[in-house]
C-alpha cells in the first residue's frame, strides 16, 4: 500500500524508522525548520529557559525568529517581546528575521529555507501555508516550539488524507482567492476537519506560486491540518538556487479517506460575509453593501502579483472619498518589487495608505482594525467577530477589494 504526501514526508523524517505510517498513529518526526514569531516568541524563550535552563538549542542553523505581527512594534508589550527574542537569539546564535523582513512563513519560502519535502513548525497558526510548495508546516504552542528548538523533533498524529481534484479554469475577474472561497463554501469549516488535503486537477496545475500560497494559507479556515499542492517544475526551479530540492509526491496506490471532484468552470467572484470564512456568497448578492475601509495584504494575499492586480484596477482612479484603503506588502522583497515596478506609486496616487511589510489586518494591534459599525473588505483569511476589530469584515480577492475601494461598495467591476 502506497503513501499519501503527508505519510511520505513523515516517512522521510521518522525518528524511529520502524514506526507504522497509519492514520491515527503517533510518530516522532525530525524537524527541518523551527521558528517563533513575535507573537508567542517571548513565551517560547520563557519556556525554553524554564525547562532547559542553560542548554543550547539543537541546531541553530535550523532555528529562526520572525517578527511580523507588529512590524515595527507599536506597543510596549510587543517591543518587549521582540527584544526578549533578540537577546535570546544572540545568546544562542539564532538568526532573526526582524521587523523589516515581513511575514515569517513567506520569508522562509523566499529564502529557500522551507522547501518542498521539508518539515516546519512554529508559533504561527498558518504555517500550514507550506503546503503551497509541497512541504509540511504546522503551528504549535509555545511549550511545544521550545521543545522543538531544544530537541529538533516532535510528535504528530498521522492525519487521514483527502484528495480533491478541481477541473476548469479561472477566468478573470475570478482569482485564486475565489477558488479558495469556493472550496470553503463547498466543505465549510468541518468537511475537511483534521485531514491532510491534497489538491489536484487542471485548475490546480495552472496556479503559480502566489496563487498556491493563497489556497494553502486558508487550509486552517477549512479545518484541515494542511492543504498540499504537489510542486511542479516552476516551483522546483524557484527553490533551486537555495540548494537541493527533493519534492514529495503521493504514490499511485495511496489510500485516501475520501476523494472529491469539483468543477470551477464559470466561477464568479465571491466574498465571505461575516461572521465566518465559510459564509461564502456571490459578490452580486452583497453589491449594495457600502464599504468604509479596505485592507489588502496578509499571508493570503500579500504577494507582488496581488498588488499588481490592485494597481491594474485602480490605475488612473481614486479611492472613493470616505473609504480608508490600506495596503501591507507581505515581505521586504514584495515591497521592493512594488517600488521598482512603479506599482507603489500607482497605489499611492490612487489614495491607498501603504504600510511597512508584515502581517497587518489580522489581529488586534495591527494595521487594519475596524471600529464599531465599520464595514471592511479584507483580503485576509479570517472575519470572526472581533478578529479585525469591532466592525464587520468581508473576505474577498484583491480584485474585489480594489473595485470596492474605488466604488465605495462591494463590487467586482
Amino acid at each position: 500500500m502506497g503513501c499519501t504526501i503527508v505519510e511520505k514526508i513523515f516517512k522521510n523524517h521518522l525518528v524511529r524508522a520502524n514506526d507504522e505510517l497509519k492514520p491515527g498513529n503517533i510518530v516522532w518526526i525530525k524537524l527541518d525548520v523551527r521558528s517563533a514569531r513575535d507573537f508567542g516568541g517571548a513565551n517560547v524563550v520563557k519556556n525554553f529557559k524554564k525547562y532547559y535552563k542553560q542548554d543550547k538549542i539543537e541546531n541553530r542553523e535550523k532555528t529562526f525568529f520572525t517578527f511580523d505581527c507588529q512590524a515595527p512594534a507599536n506597543t510596549i508589550p510587543y517591543a518587549n517581546n521582540q527584544q526578549v527574542c533578540r537577546i535570546f537569539a544572540k545568546e544562542q546564535g539564532i538568526r532573526v528575521f526582524d521587523v523589516n523582513a515581513g511575514i515569517g512563513s513567506h520569508v522562509l519560502i523566499e529564502k529557500g529555507i522551507s522547501r518542498p519535502g521539508t518539515t516546519t513548525v512554529g508559533t504561527d497558526s498558518h504555517l500550514n501555508i507550506m503546503g503551497a510548495v509541497g512541504a509540511f508546516g504546522q503551528g504549535m504552542g509555545d511549550i511545544d516550539v521550545a521543545y522543538a528548538m531544544r530537541h529538533g523533533a516532535t510528535w504528530f498524529e498521522i492525519p487521514p488524507s483527502i484528495k480533491i481534484s478541481v477541473s476548469g479554469k479561472l477566468q478573470y475577474p475570478a482569482t485564486a482567492k475565489d477558488l479558495t472561497l469556493y472550496i470553503l463554501k463547498e466543505f465549510g469549516s468541518a468537511g475537511l476537519l483534521g485531514a491532510a488535503v491534497e489538491f489536484y486537477g487542471e485548475a490546480i496545475d495552472a496556479l503559480s506560486l502566489h496563487e498556491r500560497i493563497t489556497l494553502s494559507s486558508m487550509a486552517t479556515e477549512m479545518g484541515a491540518i494542511i492543504g498540499f499542492i504537489p510542486p511542479d517544475k516552476k516551483i522546483i526551479d524557484y527553490f533551486a538556487p537555495a540548494g537541493s530540492v527533493t519534492p514529495v509526491y503521493a504514490d499511485s496506490d495511496a489510500v485516501y479517506l475520501k476523494e472529491y471532484k469539483l468543477d470551477i468552470s464559470g466561477l464568479k467572484p465571491l466574498v465571505a460575509a461575516p461572521p465566518s470564512p465559510e459564509n461564502v456568497v456571490d459578490v452580486s448578492s452583497v453589491k449594495n453593501v457600502l464599504v468604509d475601509s479596505v485592507f489588502i495584504g496578509s499571508c493570503t494575499n500579500g504577494r507582488f502579483e496581488d498588488m499588481k492586480l490592485v494597481a491594474e484596477v485602480v490605475s488612473g482612479k481614486k479611492v472613493r472619498e470616505g473609504v480608508m484603503a490600506k495596503i501591507v506588502p507581505a515581505t521586504h522583497e514584495v515591497y521592493h518589487q512594488m517600488l521598482e515596478s512603479g506599482i507603489l506609486a500607482k497605489l499611492f496616487e490612487a489614495g491607498f495608505i501603504i504600510s511597512s511589510q508584515g502581517c497587518g489586518g489580522c489581529a488586534s494591534g495591527q494595521l487594519g482594525m475596524t471600529g464599531k459599525n465599520e464595514v471592511q473588505i479584507s483580503t485576509s483569511n479570517r472575519n470572526f467577530e472581533g478578529k479585525q476589530g469591532d466592525g464587520k469584515t468581508y473576505l474577498a480577492s484583491p480584485v474585489v477589494a480594489a473595485y470596492s475601494a474605488i466604488n465605495g461598495y462591494i463590487s467586482c467591476e
